[in-house]
């Protein structure tokens, strides 16, 4: 796999077709020498070596990892060309490999008819999906996990409908209870269910939520934007197998949304937002006196609150699904090895040493804490923020965690050996969504374990 010979490839094939149109000449105020460039590139490439290594298994802190190189030269070669899928002038071929991607992530899920199209992030596709529960039901609110992303509150604002969130149980998932006595009182409208949270990585109880909500007359969104490809391991044979009643309770739910740019191997920004139901593309109807008027199709900036779109998102990640398309057999592999990841890891953890789990992953998050703090939450908070910096400041050999914030209560509920003696502490938070690092857990281990043994 050459990376820099793919990406010759998709460079030659643009200049290619451009050859095929008669020459013009570049406007003066466009043209910047050869030497003035790679004089600033040169401060680019010095400036971005201050990131962190997000390429490397040693980096396992946030949702962070290069794009696959197919989808880096499907990237360049639309974006050499720079095509808007607003409408299907400015995107005539990106258009229709979007609607062809669309297809197969409906497909993936289950989806028996679908509508969607691709957003600049997952923030954006969950905004929409709201937008369309605000529309059907104007008058009710939507109701989320406690541990569901913060978009949820922040969007609902933005719409101007009631957020309500709901507690959760002892493994972060939304308290069907909870939600029963809240969908009792009639004033929700929309329940947003959560297959995969960005924090623990819990997967809400999908089949349980959709059957509590249409006994209330509730839509269920789901927001699967980091753990929506794991859907791809529901019932697997294995270790790597998820319980597959979540994820088939998908195809019979109102929206979902996946961010292609997590585990679909794409560079950010690239969401997805789907509807079961075409019939709510009526509430992005509007008019534009200058676009729309090239095809009596349906254009992708009629069923989107964005208009301007890169095509190239679209490109890159239907090159990508020609290469490893959304099926147990292609990308499924590549989940497969990130979950296993997780699954080692908590292994290791649970044997005697310096680290215990604050609670089973389930997907390729794993949550921990230095059991050398002792007892106390405060010293747990303290000694996971000194790991966190002492690792990615050492120059000799770094690594690279993240760090969550839990409540006491949650925590107590996990562990009630714990003395509670503050409302909150930070522990240790790993995301091990590249496949590389199934084969670098021992590794990650040791030097954390290493990491926490040092005085607190």
């Amino acid at each position: 796999m050459d990376i820099h010979s793919w990406l010759s490839q998709a460079a030659e094939s643009v200049q290619r077709w451009q050859s095929e149109y008669p020459p013009f000449d570049t406007h003066p105020a466009l043209l910047v020498s050869d030497e003035r460039f790679a004089a600033a590139f040169g401060e680019l490439a010095d400036r971005m070596r201050g990131n962190y290594p997000y390429f490397h298994p040693s980096y396992a802190g946030q949702m962070l990892k290069p794009p696959h190189p197919a989808a880096v030269a499907g990237y360049l070669a639309a974006m050499l060309v720079n095509p808007n899928n607003h409408a299907l002038d400015g995107g005539r071929v990106t258009s229709e490999l979007e609607k062809e991607v669309v297809a197969q992530l409906a497909g993936m899920f289950g989806l028996a008819t679908h509508l969607g199209h691709l957003t600049s992030s997952g923030t954006i596709a969950n905004l929409e999906a709201l937008y369309v529960a605000r529309e059907l039901h104007p008058n009710l609110g939507i109701a989320y996990s406690a541990e569901a992303h913060y978009t949820h509150a922040r969007m609902c604002g933005v719409l101007g409908t009631p957020g309500t969130a709901v507690s959760t149980d002892a493994a972060g998932r939304i308290d069907l209870d909870a939600l029963d006595s809240l969908l009792a009182g009639g004033s929700i409208g929309t329940v947003v269910a959560t297959a995969g949270t960005t924090g623990l990585g819990a997967i809400d109880p999908v089949h349980d939520v959709l059957a509590v909500a249409r006994r209330h007359g509730v839509r269920v969104h789901v927001d699967a934007a980091y753990g929506g490809f794991f859907t791809l391991l529901a019932g697997a044979q294995g270790r790597a197998g998820l319980d597959p009643r979540p994820w088939r309770a998908i195809a019979g739910c109102d929206s979902v949304v996946v961010d292609p740019h997590k585990h679909g191997l794409q560079p950010y920004g690239c969401g997805a937002v789907l509807f079961a139901d075409p019939g709510v593309g009526r509430f992005y109807s509007h008019d534009s006196p200058y676009t729309y008027f090239t095809s009596d199709e349906l254009h992708l900036g009629e069923i989107s609150l964005e208009c301007s779109r890169a095509g190239a998102a679209a490109a890159a990640l239907w090159l990508t699904f020609r290469l490893l398309p959304p099926e147990p057999d292609g990308l499924g592999q590549v989940l497969a090895a990130c979950r296993l990841a997780a699954l080692d890891w908590s292994e290791l953890l649970t044997q005697a040493g310096r680290l215990r789990p604050y609670q089973q992953p389930e997907l390729d998050i794993v949550t921990y804490y230095p059991a050398t703090a002792g007892g106390r939450l405060t010293a747990i908070d303290q000694a996971s923020a000194r790991i966190l910096a002492d690792g990615m400041n050492d120059a000799r050999r770094p690594v690279f965690v993240s760090t969550l914030i839990v409540e006491a209560q949650a925590f107590a509920r996990r562990h009630p050996d714990i003395t509670v003696d503050q409302d909150r502490a930070r522990i240790l938070r790993s995301v091990l969504m590249k496949p590389e690092s199934a084969n670098y857990v021992a590794e990650l281990h040791a030097r954390i374990e290493e990491l926490a043994g040092w005085p607190v």
